[in-house]
């Protein structure tokens, strides 16, 4: 099961240009053209659409979200002032599993959102099992001390996650030898490290 999600991972990779995993990105320098019998030939130059519908299915992929998820978050960021598209990534970022895997708790997002579902990460030092969840300034999150003995979580203490992982953003402040991070302010667009250009997204949308 895992050996197959990881090759669908790899071919999710190549399809959208984009490494998704570690492993990923190992297989994408190696092969850095679309998976298939035709992945190496010149490719037709694609519609307006395909592109922006090629631009929400990668910044959709980095999140590891179903479009219901996607979608709603979307519509929830144009109700707010200011610019759509990075309100948007703005809100996507504050979930708790996207936080989990910036601070170097998880290797990928996928480990993040396993560690929230299996109940192994406190908010504010209660359990939550939602990877959803929408974390505010201020509040932290820790991995729950009975879960700090266990192998991946001292391999993630360790900081052996760091060399495939961004940076730590400004707006969050991690002690990752306590597995414990603070979300200090709200992310700006700019910091997030996700590659997409968010205003194609809204414009697929707004068709």
């Amino acid at each position: 099961m895992a050996h197959n999600r990881a090759r669908h991972q790899v071919r999710l990779s190549r399809a959208l240009g984009i490494a998704l995993t570690p492993k990923a990105a190992r297989a994408f320098e190696k092969r850095p053209y679309p998976p298939g019998e035709h992945g190496r030939a010149r490719r037709k130059q694609e519609s307006d659409y395909a592109v922006r519908l090629k631009e929400k299915q990668r910044l959709r992929a980095q999140y590891g979200l179903r479009e219901a998820q996607f979608r709603n978050t979307f519509d929830e960021a144009r109700r707010h002032p200011g610019l759509t598209g990075d309100t948007f990534v703005e809100l996507l970022e504050c979930r708790l599993d996207a936080l989990v895997l910036r601070s170097g708790f998880a290797r990928t997002i996928a480990q993040a959102r396993q560690a929230v579902v299996h109940r192994h990460i406190l908010v504010d030092g209660k359990i939550v099992d939602r990877p959803s969840f929408r974390v505010k300034p201020g509040q932290v999150l820790q991995v729950k001390p009975k879960s700090q003995t266990m192998v991946p979580f001292q391999v993630a203490a360790a900081g052996a996650h760091r060399d495939v992982l961004p940076a730590v953003p400004e707006y969050l402040e991690v002690n990752l030898e306590k597995l414990r991070t603070v979300l200090v302010r709200m992310p700006k667009r700019a910091e997030v490290p996700v590659q997409a250009d968010v205003q194609l997204i809204v414009e697929l949308y707004a068709r």
